[in-house]
């Protein structure tokens, strides 16, 4: 019996040809979606779920000053563990401000390298956390001073494949050249938001010394503390200690400064996914985005399945005899029932097939895309969801056409009379409208995402981004090297302007503090993050200097000077025009500080465009060092310009290699994940539309064929092929209008909840909504017109001879 329906079911898709190709290739389109979506979220869903005892391990976080920070201060971990029992141990890692990158070097093999993601660990942060060793003991390998811990990748690009253990690499910071000895290896074999390529031991003759120094629990949250608690305690027993323990060690430093601050645990399972704090290690992902893949993949394959049960419901007329002729031969309608899934099935199957073709064939495109490097069957269990969703799909798209067609009476289908009942006309347009609903709705998104996006690129941020060449200083010998490299630079006419400064806008500040104005006191601060730079520092990153003056070359001078921005101002009580020669407070150390304003810039987003702008100050660097160096470039002779920086770097820094960035791409990374996600919504959107058009061109085709003597008959009595064809695009059309009146509201809806994301968004317009009406329409007109057209204009006599 199974292998009669096989043949059955082949003979009917081969006789088929179209109608096959139509339902094949739609639902190889819906599949491919699902799988590679299905990949993405297995992906984002499987960070640091490969932890021993991962359900006991915890991050410490805190709400300080109005803001969430990932980190705490130094001496935290220590201080936890000595005064709550549960706590097993704790680690901390540390991710230094403004090193984004070491420069590793093996003398004996003569390599070197910068390299990204490395982090200052504590010993015991491998018995908190799991990673996979290839080389060395986990337990031990941090247990020295000055070790190192590599991930096999970067091991291999400094030993190849050899066994690296005890050997010694140099690693090369601001804060100068340290030997490190390497005690493990291990594979980069898990996920996790700690993207570490390689650890250093936290007690070093560099940094390490500044970590011990770290006494007090206020001030420098620069550390990631984790806490392994033990198996009977748990995270909400745990939190409600914790303000006691803050009242303890802070309370009477809080209440100086007059303001609060609240300590919480966050499972390490959740921070990739739930976690978007300052500080954090590396840009985490969103569950936002997980459901908006997860709704994208399902409405995807839901058109796809709506094509095959218009498209088959369409063709009943065709297989109606058929049907007659099988119940009049003694077929029951479970058989028949039976007979109809089976084609289902079979077409699904063979979709699938196409889908896997399509997923080989896209995935490096895929991958690009949202920057990572997935593979087709790197998770096992992808491969059964996958069937297990073909299956159901097969099933769901072909059980209504099952009993729909097995229902038709015999003796009605054998005398010619059966005619598609209204209230599967209804379902069909009702299936239709759904899908060009779904198609709709992505366009309206689409829409206003590439609205937002562009307005985040045009946006006038309140100083230069554009042809702003950044610098990082890897060394501290590149670092002294400033005022050369300077001096040298602007000897070329097409480099206008050179400055240097330990931050710029788009990354993370790493200095604040609480200012107070003339008369006021502490607890009348306002939070102030600022960045000490050098003179040329406002003309080079085109700030609008609103009074006073900028820093002066003399360092010495403006030492004790401040220049503040427009809100800063405006929230200390001062205006633009009286700020200038006024003072600013500040405690530290129980000691009253005082500075002087001497500018005010106009205000200008030193972070994204997701939070408002907020006060910012500018102080002088004096004869410390700069970390980033800044040059305003002219717009021609780009490459040239670069080649002749590089001339200069390399002989005022033989030991240390160029590298270098542009401020708007540093600044277009806080839009990262915007960025994809927009573009993943663009190129569904069109594989939306594009399914849903091959079921309204398949279901076009049906149609028009069903009516060819109604056009004939119509032809002859002297319509004229226009009245036609406006006729029958007219229905076809009301169901496209109809789809994008449903649309609208859900996608209003949609787009305001994804711009709350921002502090400055655009305003969802009525254009936008009549654009997409138009385009949808265009889109549908464009899709069945040549049917309609070709059956308008076909001779009646042909469509009427049968009669």
């Amino acid at each position: 019996m199974i292998k009669n329906y096989i043949k059955v079911t082949w003979r009917n898709l081969w006789k088929h040809k179209v109608f096959s190709a139509i339902n094949i290739f739609g639902l190889a389109m819906g599949l491919a979606t699902c799988f590679l979506l299905t990949l993405y979220i297995f992906d984002e869903i499987s960070y640091d779920k490969h932890h021993s005892e991962a359900n006991q391990v915890y991050r410490l976080h805190m709400d300080s000053a109005g803001e969430q920070l990932a980190t705490s201060a130094g001496p935290m971990a220590e201080e936890l563990k000595n005064e709550f029992p549960e706590i097993i141990e704790t680690a901390r890692v540390l991710k230094f401000p403004n090193i984004d990158k070491f420069l590793l070097r093996n003398e004996e093999k003569d390599v070197e390298f910068y390299e990204n993601n490395g982090y200052y660990v504590d010993a015991r942060f491998f018995e908190v956390l799991t990673y996979d060793f290839k080389y060395g003991n986990a337990v031990t390998a941090l247990n020295a001073p000055n070790t190192t811990v590599l991930s096999e990748a970067v091991a291999t690009k400094l030993f190849g494949e050899s066994n690296p253990i005890d050997r010694s690499i140099a690693i090369e910071t601001p804060f100068g050249i340290e030997q490190y000895t390497i005690t493990g290896v291990y594979r980069s074999t898990y996920k996790s938001h700690i993207n570490a390529n390689f650890v250093l031991s936290m007690e070093n003759s560099g940094v390490g010394q500044w970590v011990n120094a770290q006494e007090g629990l206020l001030g420098n949250n620069l550390f990631h503390t984790y806490l392994k608690l033990d198996k009977n305690s748990s995270k909400n027993q745990f939190e409600e200690k914790l303000p006691a323990f803050v009242d303890r060690h802070l309370g009477e430093q809080l209440s100086e400064l007059g303001f609060e601050r609240s300590y919480h645990l966050q499972a390490i399972a959740d921070i990739y996914l739930k976690s978007n704090m300052m500080w954090e290690l590396s840009q985490n992902g969103s569950m936002t985005y997980i459901y908006i893949f997860s709704a994208i993949a399902l409405f995807l394959l839901l058109i796809a399945c709506i094509n095959f049960m218009n498209l088959s419901t369409a063709r009943s007329e065709k297989r109606a005899k058929e049907v007659g002729m099988r119940k009049v031969l003694g077929a029951h309608k479970k058989a028949l029932v039976f007979q109809f899934l089976s084609e289902s099935l079979m077409l699904s199957f063979i979709a699938l097939l196409v889908a896997i073709f399509l997923v080989i064939a896209f995935l490096p495109l895929f991958n690009s895309i949202v920057q990572k490097q997935l593979t087709p069957f790197e998770h096992p269990n992808i491969a059964l969801i996958i069937v297990g969703l073909t299956l159901f799909t097969g099933i769901v798209s072909g059980l209504y056409p099952a009993f729909y067609l097995s229902s038709f009476k015999p003796i009605t289908v054998l005398k010619g009379k059966l005619v598609n009942s209204i209230s599967a006309k209804n379902i069909r347009k009702g299936l239709v409208v759904f899908q060009f609903t779904v198609s709709a709705a992505l366009i309206l998104v689409a829409g206003i995402v590439w609205q937002q996006m562009d307005f985040l690129q045009e946006k006038d941020m309140g100083f230069q981004k554009e042809r702003q060449l950044i610098i990082p200083y890897r060394s501290a010998a590149t670092a002294q090297n400033y005022a050369a490299l300077k001096s040298e630079l602007l000897k070329n006419p097409r480099i206008l302007s050179a400055t240097a400064g330990d931050a710029y806008p788009g990354i993370q500040i790493l200095s604040d503090n609480s200012f107070y104005a003339e008369g006021k006191g502490v607890e009348d601060g306002i939070w102030t993050r600022y960045a000490q730079v050098f003179d040329d520092y406002t003309e080079t990153l085109g700030y609008q200097l609103l009074s006073g003056r900028d820093f002066s070359r003399n360092s010495s001078v403006d030492s004790l000077s401040i220049i503040l921005n427009e809100t800063a101002v405006s929230k200390l009580g001062y205006t633009t025009e009286n700020a200038v020669g006024r003072k600013v407070f500040y405690d530290f150390n129980a000691q009253k500080h005082e500075l002087t304003i001497i500018g005010v810039v106009g205000d200008f987003n030193f972070k994204s465009l997701h939070e408002p702008i907020a006060p910012y100050a500018l102080r002088s660097l004096g004869q410390n060092q700069a970390s980033y160096f800044v040059a305003t470039l002219e717009g021609t002779g780009l490459n040239a310009t670069l080649d002749h920086i590089e001339t200069v770097w390399n002989s005022i820094n033989p030991d240390t290699p160029l590298e270098y960035t542009f401020l708007d791409q540093d600044f277009n990374k806080n839009y990262r994940s915007e960025i994809q996600t927009s573009t993943v919504v663009y190129g569904f959107m069109f594989i939306a539309i594009f399914i849903a058009c091959i079921g309204l061109f398949g279901l076009a085709s049906f149609t028009t064929e069903q009516r060819r003597k109604e056009v004939g008959i119509r032809r002859v009595l002297g319509a004229s092929v226009l009245s036609i064809t406006s006729m029958q695009l007219k229905d076809f059309l009301k169901l496209v209008g109809t789809a994008v009146l449903i649309a609208s509201p859900l996608a209003y809806f949609l787009g305001i909840q994804w711009l709350q994301n921002f502090a400055y968004k655009v305003t969802i317009g009525w254009q936008l909504f009549v654009g997409a009406a138009i385009v949808a329409l265009s889109i549908a007109f464009l899709t069945i017109g040549f049917q309609v057209i070709k059956a308008a204009i076909a001779n009646p006599v042909k469509s009427l001879r049968t009669e």
